[in-house]
C-alpha cells in the first residue's frame, strides 16, 4: 500500500472574525461626537451656517417687506435690493476679516474705537441725529442711507476689550481686580452713556453682555460680578422707571389680547403670527400679519413672519443654524492658545447670542420689545456689516488653528488655484526656458540653422 502522506500539524492562523457593527443610539452618538472633533469642524460650521442664514434672511426680508414697500410707493424690491447690497458689501468685509492677520488688525483697534466714539457723540448733536421710534440712533448719509454708530461700537468694544485684556495678561496684571476693571469699566460706561443718550436700551443690554463675557473669560472673581450686576440692575430699573414708553413695553410681556390703540399691539400680533403658522406654515409670501398689521415686520419682527410662513419647522431650522454658528465660535474660543483670539471669539459669540435672545424673546412674548434686530437675518445694513466682519474674524481664527491649517494644506489648492497653475508655467519651467533661449547661437547673415 502506498505510504500515506503525513499532514503537517502546524497550527494555522485563524482570521479574525469581524465584529458586527452596533447600530444602537450610543454608538451613533459617539460617532457624531467624533465627527464634531475634527479639525475643520468649526471652520465649516461657521462658514456654512453664516451663508445659510444670510440666504434665508434675504428671502424673508423680500417676503416680509414687499407689502410695506408697495404701500410707500417704493416698488416691490426696494428693501430687498438695499439688503442685497448690504450683504454684498458684508461679504467683502468678511473676506477681508478672514485674510487680515490678527497682529495687523490690533494696530487699527484704537483708531476704530475713537471713530466709533466720535460717531456716537455726533448722533446727539441736534440737526445731525435722526430720530425714529422714539430713539435717536442714526446719522443721515447720502440719499436714503443712514448709519447707526451703536452697531459699530459693539465691534469696537469687542476688539478693544480683547486687546486690552490680552496685553494685561501678557504683563501678568490681571491678578488684581483694579486692572480688571480699569479701564474696561470706564470705557464701557462711556459707550453706554452715549448709546443711552439716544434712548437705545436694547443695544445697551448687548453691550453689557459683551463686557460681562470679557470679564468671565478672563477669570474675574465672583464678587466683581455681584457688584457689577447690582450696579447694572439699578441703572436698568432707573432707566425703565423714568421713561414711560419702556415701562409700557415691560407691561406687554405675556399679554395675548389688546386693541389697536394699546402699546402691546406689536407684541400681541407677533404671537398671532407665530401661532397661525402651525407646523409647516402658510407658505412663502402668504403671511397675513405683514399686510400693515404687524409693525416692523422685516426688521425687529422678521422672526414672527418666518414662523407664520415657514411654520415651526422653519423657525427651528433658523435656531439650529444659529446654534451651529455659536457652537463653532465657542469651539474656536476653547481651542485658542492666543489670549486675544480667545477673548475676541468669546465676546463675538456672546454678542450674537445676546441679540438672538433679546430679539426672539420679544417676539415670543417672554421679554419686552427692545428694538434689537436678529443678527444676519433682519433688514438693516448698519447691523449687518459689523456682524459679518465679526463672523469673518471667527472664521479666520478657526482656519488658523494649527490642526485646521494642517488639514487645509494637506488638501492642496482649490480648483481655481489648480486651473491658474496649469495655465501659468512654474518658476522652474520659466527659468529653463530663459536659459535655453540664452544658450542658442546667434544667427548671422540670414544663414539657416544647422539641423
Amino acid at each position: 500500500m502506498p505510504q500515506e502522506r503525513v499532514r503537517s500539524r502546524t497550527p494555522q492562523r485563524s482570521r479574525p472574525v469581524p465584529r458586527p457593527r452596533s447600530t444602537g443610539p450610543l454608538p451613533r452618538a459617539r460617532a457624531a461626537v467624533a465627527r464634531l472633533d475634527r479639525p475643520l469642524t468649526a471652520y465649516y460650521l461657521l462658514l456654512g451656517g453664516v451663508l445659510l442664514i444670510l440666504a434665508l434672511g434675504l428671502t424673508m426680508v423680500f417676503s416680509a417687506s414687499q407689502i410695506e414697500s408697495l404701500q410707500q410707493g417704493l416698488g416691490m424690491y426696494y428693501y430687498f435690493k438695499r439688503q442685497l447690497i448690504a450683504v454684498a458689501i458684508g461679504l467683502v468685509l468678511m473676506f477681508v476679516a478672514v485674510r487680515v492677520p490678527p497682529a495687523r488688525l490690533r494696530k487699527l483697534i484704537y483708531p476704530f474705537l475713537l471713530l466709533s466714539l466720535f460717531l456716537l457723540a455726533l448722533v446727539l448733536v441736534p440737526g445731525i441725529g435722526v430720530t425714529a421710534g422714539g430713539n435717536t440712533n442714526w446719522i443721515q448719509l447720502v440719499g436714503p442711507f443712514q448709519l447707526q454708530p451703536s452697531e459699530f461700537a459693539k465691534l469696537a468694544l469687542v476688539l478693544w476689550g480683547a486687546d486690552l485684556l490680552a496685553r494685561k495678561q501678557r504683563m501678568r496684571m490681571l491678578k488684581s481686580w483694579k486692572h480688571l476693571v480699569v479701564p474696561l469699566a470706564p470705557m464701557t460706561g462711556l459707550v453706554l452713556l452715549l448709546v443711552m443718550g439716544g434712548g437705545d436700551m436694547g443695544t445697551s443690554m448687548v453691550i453689557v453682555a459683551i463686557a460681562f463675557a470679557l470679564l468671565w473669560v478672563v477669570g474675574a472673581p465672583g464678587k466683581l460680578f455681584t457688584v457689577s450686576l447690582g450696579v447694572v440692575g439699578f441703572a436698568a430699573v432707573l432707566g425703565v422707571w423714568l421713561v414711560p414708553n419702556r415701562l409700557g413695553r415691560l407691561g406687554c410681556v405675556g399679554v395675548t389680547q389688546t386693541g389697536p390703540d394699546q402699546p402691546c399691539w406689536q407684541a400681541v400680533h407677533g404671537i398671532y403670527a407665530l401661532a397661525s403658522g402651525g407646523l409647516f406654515g402658510k407658505g412663502l409670501g402668504a403671511s397675513i400679519e405683514k399686510w400693515g398689521v404687524l409693525p416692523a415686520a422685516h426688521t425687529d419682527f422678521i422672526f414672527a413672519v418666518t414662523g407664520e410662513e415657514l411654520g415651526l419647522i422653519g423657525t427651528l431650522c433658523v435656531l439650529m443654524l444659529y446654534a451651529a454658528v455659536l457652537y463653532g465660535g465657542l469651539r474656536v474660543a476653547q481651542r485658542a492658545h492666543e489670549p486675544f483670539v480667545r477673548y475676541a471669539a468669546s465676546a463675538i459669540v456672546t454678542w450674537i447670542a445676546a441679540q438672538c435672545i433679546v430679539n426672539i424673546g420679544a417676539v415670543v412674548g417672554l421679554l419686552p420689545i427692545a428694538g434689537v434686530p436678529l443678527p444676519l437675518f433682519s433688514y438693516g445694513g448698519s447691523a449687518l456689516l459689523p456682524t459679518m466682519f465679526a463672523v469673518g474674524l471667527l472664521i479666520s481664527f478657526a482656519r488658523n488653528e494649527p490642526a485646521a491649517k494642517h488639514a487645509l494644506n494637506k488638501r492642496g489648492p482649490g480648483p481655481v488655484t489648480k486651473t491658474v497653475n496649469v495655465l501659468r508655467p512654474s518658476r522652474k519651467a520659466a527659468a529653463k526656458q530663459r536659459v535655453g533661449r540664452s544658450s542658442r547661437p546667434a544667427v548671422r547673415g540670414g544663414a539657416s540653422r544647422p539641423r
